[in-house]
């Protein structure tokens, strides 16, 4: 072998060695960020649909909050939020913070912000500071109730906070609500 082959093989060897280095490097950032906090939200949720501007439609909901880390979720908060100006109203079991200790649900969910506040809806589960790694909390049995007296449109949007996660994360399936209202001939008057 001559020098040059010699040159040419260590070259080789080392753009090799760095590609291992590289793909090592990655794996081993996969690996820490599998330690994080890993949780998804979302939704299930059914529908009655109103097609008669005089009766109300209706969803039926669930929000899930699953931890599929292998770390414990401290501190979970939810945003539910409705979409500005919309003909949607939420409702759900929740209690307020001044409540007495006694009406408060073991398994209920505190509201946060206020009662005035028709497009968020801040909720806290009472009396549960943390999931654990495969474990889910929900909040469930909530309405969203609107009457199609018009056409209408909005995504229903949900994310969660927690101390690990403190930016939050959205849910995985917002709830959209899209209809249209035709006026019938004879009906305007």
């Amino acid at each position: 072998m001559s020098g040059h082959d010699i040159e040419g093989k260590i070259t080789e060897l080392h753009l090799q060695t760095m590609a291992y280095l590289g793909e090592l490097k990655k794996w081993i950032i996969e690996q820490r960020q599998s330690k994080r906090s890993q949780i998804i939200c979302y939704f299930t949720y059914s529908l009655d649909i109103a097609h008669d501007g005089e009766e109300e439609s209706i969803c039926f909901g669930t929000f899930h909050i699953h931890n599929m880390g292998d770390q414990v979720i401290t501190n979970p908060v939810i945003l539910i939020q409705l979409p500005k100006e919309s003909p949607f109203s939420f409702s759900g079991k929740y209690v307020y913070g001044d409540f007495k200790q006694s009406l408060k649900p073991a398994n209920g969910w505190e509201r946060m912000n206020a009662k005035e506040d028709q497009e968020e809806f801040w909720l806290k589960p009472l009396g549960k500071q943390s999931i654990e790694p495969g474990e889910r909390i929900s909040f469930s049995d909530f309405q969203i109730r609107w009457s199609p007296k018009e056409s209408y449109a909005g995504s229903v949007m949900a994310y969660t906070y927690c101390d690990e996660i403190k930016e939050g994360i959205a849910v995985m399936n917002p709830i959209s609500l899209n209809g249209t209202v035709r006026i019938r001939e004879g009906e305007n008057g």
